[in-house]
């Protein structure tokens, strides 16, 4: 008898093992070909994306490169399935210095296209984005109102923008975006690290995937698992947000 109970303990035991490895494999597959989570570690893309937010990114929006995979071997060059990033997407990527660091930002140049901000307006090859006053932003993370404005990329695609202050990127060159790469902004104009300043134009390769949808926000900081900080931090609102 003790023979048998030691065999279905050791059966249930290896029955186990094995859920949790297949889990395991389905967790690598859809992290790596599917949807990978992301959070927002600051607050470049305010009030688009906030501090806080977690979001699902798709892999498979742009197709595969090595980054792609797990510790980005160099199994093949460029993009397989690849399909180009529009006007407008908000989009993770390998920030071109060092590619051991993801970026958040939004597409705003495409290949060949001249970009240049004039007076804290964005300029898409000698054109003017369309850009109107918004409401108030309260930001709180601060505490402050911030000046928001709607702008409307040539494709139809519309979004809000904060503009805090007068900065050294509110006027810029012109940056002539090379093939195969493309131009990055935050929409916190005044408080991002994006391709008017260190990041430079981003090769199509460095591309992870489109950011889909918020699925959790919570606010001052708070570990999302911390339960007991969920009352007063969530923010139920911005729950399953399509971006």
């Amino acid at each position: 008898m003790s023979k048998e109970k030691d065999e279905h303990k050791g059966g249930a035991f290896g029955e186990t093992v094995s859920v949790v490895v297949q889990a395991l494999i389905l967790a690598v597959i859809l992290r790596t070909f599917l949807f990978q989570p992301f959070s927002i570690p600051s607050g470049s893309m305010k009030d688009t994306l906030l501090v806080g937010d977690y979001l699902f990114v798709s892999k498979f929006s742009y197709g595969y490169s090595k980054y792609s995979l797990p510790f980005a071997p160099d199994l093949f060059e460029g993009r397989i399935w690849s399909a180009n990033p529009e006007r407008g997407d908000i989009a993770v990527f390998k920030f071109p210095p060092n590619p051991n660091i993801d970026y958040i930002k939004r597409v705003v140049g495409l290949p060949g296209d001249k970009i240049q901000m004039i007076d804290g307006a964005l300029h898409i090859n000698g054109v003017a984005v369309k850009r109107e006053r918004g409401p108030l932003f309260s930001d709180d993370e601060t505490g402050q109102f911030v000046q928001s404005y709607i702008e409307t990329l040539p494709n139809g695609v519309t979004y809000s923008t904060l503009d805090v202050n007068n900065s050294s990127t509110d006027n810029t060159r012109v940056f002539e975006v090379p093939e195969g790469h493309y131009f990055m902004m935050g929409d916190n104009r005044d408080n991002s690290s994006d391709s008017r300043l260190g990041v430079g134009f981003v090769p199509l390769e460095n591309f992870v995937g489109k950011a889909n949808v918020i699925f959790f926000s919570i606010r001052n900081q708070k570990h999302p698992l911390a339960v007991w900080e969920w009352p007063e931090n969530l923010r139920l609102g911005r729950f399953f947000t399509g971006l």
